[in-house]
């Protein structure tokens, strides 16, 4: 079974940016999608965006032309570009392979 963990996380004022890195281990990787979730404080879980395993992205409207995924399947690995943050974005966000996740990484945007 894949393991994920995420890094990357970190405090940024509103209108910067962060990169957000999944490392996968074992299992499966390349052929399969993969998705990025986060949870803010006294929400829901909320998903962000996915990628298929040739690069086919999606993105929740929420995010959608400030937030970019890419995957580099060499290196088993999965990314988050986050640009022009907002408040709202502060949340844990966790990289998913289907029911598999990691423990997550805290991006925190002050108002």
């Amino acid at each position: 079974q894949v393991q994920l963990v995420e890094s990357g996380g970190g405090l940024v004022q509103a209108g910067g940016s962060l990169r957000l890195s999944c490392a996968a281990s074992r299992g499966i990787f390349s052929t399969v999608p993969m998705t990025w979730y986060r949870q803010a404080p006294g929400k829901q879980r909320e998903w962000v965006a996915s990628i298929t395993y040739i690069g086919n992205t999606n993105y929740a409207d929420s995010v959608k032309g400030r937030f970019t995924i890419s995957r580099d399947n060499a290196r088993m690995r999965m990314y988050l570009q986050m640009n022009r943050l907002k408040p709202e974005d502060t949340a844990i966000y966790y990289c998913a392979q289907g029911l598999t996740e990691g423990q997550g990484t805290q991006g925190n945007v002050p108002s």
